[in-house]
């Protein structure tokens, strides 16, 4: 019951992994309706055809509009009103002045020049400006809603309108008197609101849309040379996408984003189904299965941000970085899959679709090809460049398909490849990063594992130089079984080296490290028991304080599995007269071996320590020592946990056989030189 709550829990938490990556996904889905076209007047349009979704009428440009308008502001002619009073102002404060003056002979004679310049027009101070400096030849006169056309020259200003005043008067002291520039004023003044009305409709007359362009109508394909009119109705498209408003069009625009998930969501199902069904290591690992969908989910994110965002960026997007990171922790098939639903999922939010696939799609073929095993950083170099090549040959021969020559290409594309490899080049980091947080094992971690100036090694090597040797031994032969069968051998490597540390706590309990003095003599079995069966739990606790991967852990843990200490317990039954006495003081804690690399340890082990006690090392003996310990192990269960078939234990085997017989081969006895007798 407990058993099948478990599994309940771990399947309702892979599924809804699944479901958050689709729901993450679409929620940073790019929506196209919002997004810019890059085209150029001339040049041939590089998308897929372009409809119209909704009826829609073409918009001028920003650059025509601002022409447009322009050119209507230097055109136009403002419009003015006239104010009646301000004539009637003047002459009435002129009458009165003349009736308590003594100069009444003149009053005619001021007011039919006041008549005069209110006749021509007195305007204001920068009206007038205007007006000298030939910026307004004409004005507009509103009269009755009726508008005439009045020429500007010769109108004043109230400065210029007194001037004349006096100059006419030749200097009469009743005008100066008067004071009349401070009762003056403009009968021409600006109407702001007619102004602005009717230059409001030529703004709207002449800006009004030149056509519609229908639903489902063609604006632009694939191939066609972008003209004036189609970038006009290009504008029109991208614009009123933006702002359109209509309710029935804002629910058509989430049939992309509904379509878009459906795609994602079908895409992510195939995945599910090839891990679980092929990648069964990684789909029942919580941690593993973690790492792939987050690696897709947040390498999807990053994608549809950078699209977004800058045009050039389906160059330089490092995609292949998967296929590296996946090759490096798991498979390359593993890689290959999960690269191209990467690639798909990454095409639906660019407008190249075609290209995008074509291009990262060799780039991650490329990866796999060129970086088997990743052990050195020029490696990943090496990868970059043959990366960078590759995405060079792809787009230059995609450009030469579509157009038929090489104009096309854009010398800039190849920085942004280049920009790409750099970015792969420090793909050694983030392994390392990515090593610490999920704890995974690199192929370049074993590596700096298993040399031997590695500060536990040598440790081991000081202490306990006969396990050294042992060790040392063992990861040879374990190596080349692993792979004879298929297996991890670097892994197997590393775990063979580490298997046996923690018999530096106690080195003169075991035989390979002993000289002449065997402390177990003094001790009971169950005692001598207690001590070699320790080495496990102590082994572990020296990995845990030295941060070893929990791969090589497992090795130590592993290595005996629930084996006994046979020479102990069987001693131990003798001593007791023959009768069985309790195995479990002389039981190794385990597990047993859970995987290809583990099982092949335990075998190697238990083989090289038994084969040091062969009194004659001929190629029967040597068959008959490797059958009767693995049939053993096989006949006790300890290897029913390990996913080895029977084809494989038949390998490990041989491979036994052919090391043991090289290792302990006769060697050719020397011949003494015969001396002549004298």
């Amino acid at each position: 019951m407990q058993s099948r709550k478990n599994f309940d829990k771990n399947s309702l938490f892979r599924i809804l992994l699944f479901i958050v990556a689709l729901g993450v996904i679409t929620y940073f889905y790019p929506d196209k309706a919002d997004r810019d076209y890059k085209y150029s007047i001339g040049k041939p349009w590089s998308y897929p055809l372009l409809t119209a979704p909704f009826d829609m009428p073409i918009l001028l440009d920003s650059a025509s509009m601002a022409e447009k308008k322009d050119s209507i502001d230097r055109t136009f002619i403002p419009y003015f009103k006239i104010e009646e009073k301000a004539q009637k102002t003047v002459c009435d404060y002129v009458r009165g002045y003349y009736k308590i003056s003594k100069f009444t002979g003149e009053l005619k004679r001021v007011e039919d020049h006041l008549r005069h310049l209110y006749a021509v027009g007195i305007v204001e101070n920068e009206v007038y400006a205007k007006i000298k400096s030939g910026e307004l030849p004409k004005i507009k006169v509103l009269n009755n809603n009726q508008a005439r056309l009045v020429d500007t020259k010769g109108m004043y200003s109230v400065k210029t309108a007194y001037a004349y005043l006096d100059s006419v008067m030749q200097g009469s002291a009743s005008v100066r008197n008067l004071n009349l520039s401070s009762f003056m004023a403009p009968n021409m003044l600006y109407d702001q609101v007619n102004s602005s009305k009717y230059l409001e409709d030529m703004y709207r007359a002449s800006l009004a849309s030149p056509g519609i362009i229908q639903r489902g109508e063609r604006i632009v394909d694939r191939g066609e040379i972008v003209t004036p009119q189609i970038a006009l109705m290009l504008h029109s498209y991208q614009t009123l996408k933006k702002q359109h408003a209509d309710s029935h069009v804002k629910v058509k625009a989430h049939y992309p984003i509904a379509g878009f998930a459906l795609i994602i969501g079908t895409l992510l199902l195939f995945l599910y189904l090839f891990l679980s069904m092929h990648r069964t290591t990684i789909f029942y690992n919580n941690r593993k299965l973690t790492f792939v969908v987050a690696l897709v989910t947040i390498f999807s994110i990053s994608a549809s941000t950078l699209f977004s965002t800058i045009h050039s960026s389906i160059y330089f997007i490092p995609i292949s970085l998967v296929t590296i990171l996946l090759t490096t922790f798991f498979d390359s098939r593993t890689a290959f899959f999960v690269s191209v639903v990467q690639v798909l999922i990454c095409s639906l939010m660019v407008n190249f679709n075609l290209e995008f696939i074509f291009l990262h799609l060799v780039a991650c073929v490329i990866a796999i090809d060129t970086l088997q095993e990743l052990s050195k950083r020029s490696q990943l170099i090496r990868t970059a460049m043959f990366i960078l090549l590759g995405y060079s040959v792809v787009y230059v021969a995609i450009n030469i398909m579509m157009e038929g020559n090489l104009n096309s290409v854009n010398p800039r594309t190849f920085m942004y490849f280049g920009v790409n490899a750099i970015m792969l080049s420090f793909a050694y980091v983030l392994i390392f990063v990515l090593e610490k947080m999920f704890g995974f094992v690199s192929k370049v971690t074993l590596v700096e594992l298993s040399d031997v100036n590695n500060p536990l090694l040598r440790e081991l090597s000081e202490k306990c130089p006969g396990t050294f040797q042992h060790s040392l031994q063992l990861s040879n032969l374990v190596s080349e079984a692993a792979h004879e069968i298929g297996a991890n051998t670097q892994l197997a490597r590393a775990g063979a080296l580490y298997h046996d540390i923690g018999k530096m706590e106690n080195p003169a309990f075991f035989t390979e490290n002993q000289m002449d003095v065997n402390p177990h003599e003094v001790l009971t079995p169950e005692q001598s028991a207690k001590i070699v069966v320790r080495h496990v739990a102590d082994g572990l606790k020296r990995a845990e304080k030295a941060k070893l991967p929990m791969v090589i852990r497992d090795f130590i843990s592993q290595h005996h599995g629930k084996n006994l200490a046979q020479y102990f317990y069987t001693t131990a039954c003798n001593n007791n007269g023959g009768e069985p006495v309790d195995p479990e003081p002389y039981r190794y804690p385990g597990p047993n071996p859970q995987t290809k690399e583990t099982a092949i340890l335990m075998m190697a082990d238990a083989t090289e320590a038994a084969s040091r006690s062969l009194k004659e090392y001929s190629e029967e003996t040597i068959i008959a020592l490797v059958d009767k310990i693995v049939d053993g192990q096989i006949a006790k269960g300890l290897l029913k946990e390990a996913p080895l078939s029977f084809r494989d234990v038949e390998k490990v085997k041989g491979v036994f056989i052919s090391r043991l017989k090289t290792m302990y081969h006769a060697r050719i006895a020397y011949p003494e030189l015969i001396k002549k007798d004298k």
